[in-house]
């Protein structure tokens, strides 16, 4: 045993830095391709029309949004990787972008049918998955908080209800999200699990996105 549990665990290991090493060359290339997507667009626009390159940005940030909300997409680094390259003139885009990603995957999970999560998790063979949502699709929002409540580790209660807002935020903000979801994922379970309100969510959202961009556009950082 002693002899099989060495090599496993390395290769283990292996597997997991190599997995990040993709992650990471994956959000560069992104970012990457982006950036030269808008340098192209600004050259032609600066021959032809304001309305193209104003056109083609609008079009950017919505694609870029769109990307925000797909779960397992690490988008805060995305983020972070454009106002590295394109300076501090985009992070008021940035920010609008990430808000508006964010807020779709929360809309989704928030409001997408459970019947339908369910079929879509059985298909998956997420059977566990199937069992939690038969489980919770009768309880009411408050009800769901007060089973969290007294299933959660005592430790870990106050965080996951009380100050559940404040740990969104945090995960939304925490590198490597990528691994719980990524923005675009985290987002979607908040909705799914009708433990988050509309409103207050939209407002952690907002602030939760804001503090980088803010700095970096209101004092020209350069990253």
């Amino acid at each position: 045993m002693g002899n099989d549990t060495g090599p496993l665990s390395l290769r283990a290991r292996c597997g997991a830095v190599c997995r990040i090493a993709l992650r990471l060359c994956a959000v560069l290339l992104i970012a990457y391709g982006i950036h030269l997507l808008m340098g192209w667009v600004t050259g032609l626009a600066l021959f032809e029309d304001d309305r193209l390159r104003i056109g083609m940005l609008v079009a950017f940030l919505l694609a870029y949004a769109l990307l925000i909300a797909v779960p397992f997409v690490p988008g805060v680094e995305i983020g972070l990787s454009l106002m590295v390259m394109e300076g501090p003139w985009i992070a008021p885009l940035i920010y609008m972008s990430t808000v508006a990603g964010l807020a779709i995957a929360y809309g989704v999970g928030e409001w997408i049918p459970y019947p339908r999560l369910h079929r879509i998790f059985e298909d998956l063979r997420l059977m566990k998955a199937c069992r939690l949502l038969e489980a919770v699709e009768p309880m009411s929002r408050v009800e769901r908080l007060e089973a969290l409540r007294s299933q959660a580790p005592t430790w870990l209660r106050p965080v996951a209800t009380r100050y559940r807002y404040l740990l969104l935020a945090i995960l939304v903000n925490f590198p490597g999200n990528a691994v719980l979801g990524g923005g675009g994922g985290i987002l979607f379970s908040a909705g799914v699990s009708h433990l988050f309100p509309p409103k207050p969510t939209i407002l952690t959202i907002l602030f939760a996105v804001a503090p980088v961009p803010l700095v970096v556009f209101l004092f020209h950082i350069n990253l």
